[in-house]
């Protein structure tokens, strides 16, 4: 079963970034709390999000202190989303959205919200282009595991490889924040 995005978990998502205090706190509230902190911080320190439309274009686009991250979106209850369902247009999608990073430079993010998972973060990210190869992007991105792909070169994301979304936002936060990291 490939992963739908549902608009829903979409909008889940774009709150916890845009630091909605009630939607951090209670997305906050059922994970462990070493990982709420990064959360809570978004409440002061939130992303401006945009939300994208169209069949191959991508569900959100988060922006802070100069940096872009289109992301894509997908939701299961199922611990892989392989992208050959649903006539493989989710390997389309894909190929697209690598095609038009690489013109632009950027790097997208594949967010992954496990549905059904409690006691730990639900939302994995992975890195759906290739790695940027210079600047805080590339920094940034260290770390995120890629779209993987099976022998027949179609996408699949496996949950549990997935990077938490609590330590992307720690990643981000001491790379760019203006008290120290490169955003000074």
């Amino acid at each position: 079963m490939v992963g739908r995005s549902f608009s829903g978990y979409e909008r889940e998502l774009r709150s916890l970034l845009e630091g909605d205090p009630t939607s951090v706190r209670s997305y906050a509230r059922g994970i462990p709390p070493p990982e709420r902190v990064e959360f809570e911080r978004l409440i002061d320190h939130p992303f401006l999000v945009i939300r994208g439309a169209g069949s191959l274009g991508l569900d959100l686009v988060a922006m802070r202190w100069g940096l872009s991250f289109p992301i894509e979106v997908k939701a299961s209850s199922e611990p892989v989303i392989r992208f050959t369902a649903a006539s493989g247009r989710a390997n389309a999608q894909l190929k697209a959205h690598r095609e038009a990073i690489a013109r632009a430079g950027l790097a997208v993010l594949y967010a992954y919200r496990r549905l059904g998972v409690r006691s730990e973060e639900s939302w994995r990210l992975f890195l759906g282009s290739t790695s940027p190869t210079s600047g805080v992007l590339r920094v940034v991105c260290r770390g995120l595991p890629p779209v993987g792909a099976t022998r027949e070169g179609n996408g699949i994301l496996r949950w549990e490889e997935g990077q938490r979304l609590s330590q992307f936002l720690e990643r981000v936060r001491i790379l760019m924040e203006p008290s120290g990291g490169m955003g000074a």
